[in-house]
């Protein structure tokens, strides 16, 4: 029988991460190098990727940056290609990547291009991340994808980006059709669902007391996450402690997709977004007096 550290030995492994410039996906690198993987990061911001490449390098791992924009499928392809080539093959794929573009603009006054450049990042650019890292397991024969979605995708929530959200949901049936497809061919297809996290996409909104509160009291543990908690089911899902799970969708959220119940907005909500958002997209659409 494998000892526990043995089940989440990532030794000789190779992982790649998308997003990996700033926030989770810096995390999530650290953490898969700390379980033994060589890392690949991405993301569009080279020289970022330079740093943490170089982090990872002195803590003893193997790294390597790819600049991507996963966007765009042809520069995707070349990611896996660049992993496959410096390393042998792929193993792990943490498809981290997202953006927020639609901030925090009534659903009402959204402008198209922010609803559609935030499908083609969260949604698009995840379906290109894992097709490109599933065609290589398959013929590899195994591996295991991590998709990053939300709590935000589980349910609606009220006067939150409706693309983001959207693009989150879709995330969870895609983890889901990709792992009954590619079970048979031993690649597995998980995904995690935080609930609110500090990162570069959420601190400028976490910094507002009045939504600070608002997220803290819907989560029973009444706080926001700590990124390291996000580490355990990250190395559960890419390693050998998983291997009988597939299609799944972790929660870590204090407990807030656990709750039934609807929590109001007041007047001081409706006014962070009209002082967020430009150009009046954080009003409401009221009816005429």
């Amino acid at each position: 029988m494998a000892s526990p550290a043995d089940l989440f030995d990532l030794t000789g492994r190779t992982a790649v991460v998308t997003g990996a410039s700033s926030g989770l996906g810096v995390t999530f690198a650290r953490a898969l190098a700390a379980a033994g993987a060589n890392v690949v990061v991405a993301a569009r911001r080279a020289d970022r990727l330079e740093e943490l490449a170089a982090e990872l390098a002195e803590g003893g791992a193997e790294s390597l940056a790819v600049a991507c924009d996963v966007t765009e499928p042809e520069q995707v392809e070349a990611l896996v290609d660049r992993a496959v080539e410096r390393f042998g093959r792929v193993h792990v794929m943490v498809a981290n990547a997202g953006a927020v573009p639609e901030g925090f603009s009534m659903p009402e006054r959204v402008p198209a291009a922010l609803f559609e450049q935030s499908i083609r990042v969260n949604l698009l650019g995840t379906w290109h991340t894992c097709q490109a890292a599933g065609r290589h397991m398959l013929a590899a024969g195994g591996g295991s994808i991590v998709i990053n979605s939300s709590v935000t995708g589980l349910a609606g929530v009220p006067y939150f980006p409706p693309a983001y959200q959207a693009s989150k949901a879709a995330l969870i049936n895609i983890t889901q059709s990709l792992a009954v497809s590619w079970a048979d061919r031993g690649v597995r297809v998980n995904g995690i669902a935080p609930g609110w996290f500090p990162s570069e996409l959420t601190d400028a909104v976490l910094a507002a007391p009045i939504w600070r509160r608002r997220v803290e009291a819907q989560a029973p543990l009444r706080r926001t996450g700590d990124p390291e908690e996000l580490v355990g089911p990250l190395l559960l899902l890419a390693s050998d402690a998983s291997s009988y799970m597939t299609g799944q969708m972790l929660s870590v959220d204090g407990g807030t997709s656990a709750c039934i119940g609807f929590m109001p907005y007041d007047d001081e909500l409706f006014g962070l977004h009209t002082a967020v958002m430009p150009h009046g997209l954080g009003e409401r659409v009221l009816p005429a007096a």
